[in-house]
């Protein structure tokens, strides 16, 4: 993690220093050497601290360099329950900002969308080497150019294993495949069996709108309408097709008899 307490303040990792979790009170070491980027860690392991928390990489402290220090790694506890967690970064707006580098298993990640109420995914779509060609491919197919990015829907999503692993999300999920042109992918939520739809952001728009507590006037705006109108087109689309017809048996025929 990037802060602990220092002297009752919180304070970044130099080195040779010594501070205190913010999340659970126990004993951390500063560490600082030349490989990674510089961190507080636990004095051995402790399964009572966070347990979602992932040791971060440039990517994610790169992510989290786009938001005052004063938002970073706020402790979110649940009124009824008492669980708390430590989120990557938290808006004056309320939205959890989580930068996920890391494979996530499926319960964890249904886990996070139950405990946050307003939360956003930021997926590190480099990670594994197939994905980003995988979902550019797919993309291609269904008429995306990279001169023009538009709204886009797919077909068959399950055809790209990252997709289908965030589609079932109820959360807004953002893919960042660290392109030289610098465009988030939206995932809407799944709205249809066997289809996808993703709509392109700028990066800096994205960083934009949360740092000026803008993001949901595009939720309220804009994702939310299209969902709704895209679910009744479905939903029409469904009452338009003929119901199947009972199948007829073969209906025997008495022939009269001649007078």
């Amino acid at each position: 993690m990037r802060f602990a307490l220092v002297n009752g303040n919180k304070a970044e990792a130099t080195k040779g220093a010594k501070g205190l979790c913010r999340s659970c009170g126990s004993e951390l070491i500063a560490k600082c050497g030349e490989a990674r980027v510089h961190h507080w860690a636990h004095k051995g392991k402790l399964p009572d601290c966070d347990t979602w928390w992932e040791n971060e990489k440039e990517w994610h402290r790169s992510w989290k360099n786009n938001f005052p220090l004063e938002w970073q790694e706020i402790i979110h506890t649940d009124e009824v329950s008492g669980e708390k967690h430590i989120a990557d970064v938290k808006t004056d707006g309320n939205w959890v900002l989580e930068f996920q580098h890391s494979p996530i298993k499926p319960e964890e990640r249904r886990s996070r969308n139950a405990f946050y109420p307003k939360l956003v995914w930021v997926i590190d779509g480099t990670k594994r080497l197939r994905d980003k060609p995988k979902f550019y491919q797919l993309l291609e197919e269904h008429g995306f150019r990279k001169e023009n990015p538009r709204l886009t829907r797919i077909l068959g999503p399950d055809d790209c294993a990252l997709i289908k692993e965030w589609h079932q999300s109820n959360a807004h999920v953002f893919f960042d495949f660290q392109d030289e042109q610098p465009i988030l992918w939206f995932l809407f939520p799944k709205i249809a069996i066997n289809e996808a739809y993703l709509w392109p952001i700028s990066r800096d728009n994205f960083i934009a709108l949360h740092n000026n507590n803008n993001f949901d006037e595009l939720v309220e705006n804009g994702f939310l309408p299209f969902i709704k109108a895209q679910k009744n087109k479905y939903e029409m689309e469904k009452l338009r097709q003929p119901e199947s017809l009972p199948r007829m048996g073969r209906i025997k025929v008495r022939r009269s008899r001649r007078l």
